[in-house]
């Protein structure tokens, strides 16, 4: 077994934070504060080392009408920044890391160690880089740390390559793809699936069915057959299918076209912009991104949001190039993006299709001439 976490140890400290941290997502401007909605917040949006206003690279992503929380990349300090959030570290069941630098994975050992003190964990699954279970395995080994639950590791590497799903978690898949960085690294896409069109109610009342559990049957767009012999098709008292929120996380790489791949028509776009236009060069060098990099890939990828993060120390307020500045060049490009910093929060609600009932050419009382219900 591996370690012992600071689970849900929440207090005043985090009531400071509350006032600048709240936005409106990519897929609805409209959906502040939706049960509904999938929640993005950003733990940490600095490269390198952290600075008084940014703590390096962690996002938390909350996922609707689940307790359940996701965890992109964890530096040095990430469970810090989860004690100054409105965020429950208690929710939290998978964490996903795009590569081994230290920025991104520093905070990792603390934090499952937290977690297994706490004795609330139910477990948790990794996701990242090869080397990542050694590099645990070895910290955790050493400081002579226990974890008392589940901690399962998955290297990505493979699904990366083949472009197989990642995840297929219920209601939400996972992919990713390979970046161009020093050293490996990944970027990762979360889709949530179509979900079933709305059930209209009063038109099953007004076909004489009675509500009851066979209204679930029919909400998932199932066959029924009625005590009076009649088939009902469920799908046919349902609205259109109603379409999910995506997000792409893409997080340490100079541009590349495999990044444009994975983010296409993606309702957000969060990436790495290190680097002001100016230092192009020393960005390829790095293979780092820079602002005009991050836009020109979601300008290229379609998608309808894009947010800045991972920004050098260097750029800090009073330098002479700030992150306004980096923003401003991003939004030459593409004028839907926003800056990123520590704890703003990004709701993704997708919108409601227009209203209706039954499907185009289909009546509810379906002559169908099997009983039997479908899927």
């Amino acid at each position: 077994m591996w370690p012992p976490p600071a689970g849900d140890a929440r207090g005043p400290e985090r009531q400071a934070a509350r006032a600048a941290r709240r936005g409106v997502g990519a897929c609805n401007l409209e959906h502040r504060g939706d049960p509904k909605a999938v929640q993005v917040t950003f733990l940490g949006t600095s490269s390198g080392v952290p600075t008084r206003s940014r703590n390096v690279s962690a996002v938390a992503l909350r996922l609707p009408q689940r307790a359940e929380l996701w965890l992109f990349d964890c530096g040095e300090g990430t469970q810090h920044q989860f004690l100054r959030s409105e965020l429950r570290v208690s929710q939290l069941s998978r964490i996903f890391i795009t590569h081994m630098h230290g920025d991104h994975v520093f905070g990792l050992p603390g934090l499952l160690a937290s977690l297994g003190l706490a004795g609330t964990c139910s477990g948790i699954d990794l996701y990242g880089p090869d080397p990542l279970r050694d590099y645990l395995e070895g910290v955790l080994r050493t400081s002579s740390t226990r974890i008392g639950y589940p901690l399962r590791s998955h290297r990505v590497k493979e699904s990366a390559h083949t472009g197989a799903l990642l995840l297929d978690d219920d209601d939400i898949t996972v992919r990713c793809t390979p970046l161009t960085h020093r050293v490996p690294a990944y970027a990762y896409r979360v889709d949530q699936k179509p979900r079933a069109g709305r059930f209209d109610v009063e038109q099953a009342k007004a076909l004489g069915i009675p509500p009851g559990p066979i209204y679930a049957e029919l909400k998932a767009g199932r066959r029924v057959t009625l005590d009076d012999g009649r088939i009902i098709n469920g799908a046919s008292l349902c609205g259109p299918e109603r379409p999910g929120c995506s997000l792409v996380y893409c997080t340490d790489t100079v541009f590349c076209e495999a990044a444009v791949e994975l983010a296409a028509g993606a309702d957000l776009l969060i990436h790495e912009s290190t680097f002001a236009h100016a230092e192009a060069e020393m960005a390829f060098q790095r293979q780092h991104s820079t602002s005009t990099m991050a836009a020109q890939t979601a300008l290229a990828a379609g998608v309808k949001q894009l947010a800045l993060t991972h920004l050098s120390p260097r750029y800090m307020p009073g330098n002479a190039v700030t992150p306004d500045d980096l923003l401003a060049e991003a939004r030459a490009i593409f004028p839907n993006t926003v800056l990123a910093k520590d704890f703003l929060s990004l709701e993704l609600a997708a919108p409601e299709p227009d209203p209706g009932t039954a499907q185009a050419g289909e009546s509810a009382a379906d002559p169908a001439t099997t009983a039997s219900s479908r899927p």
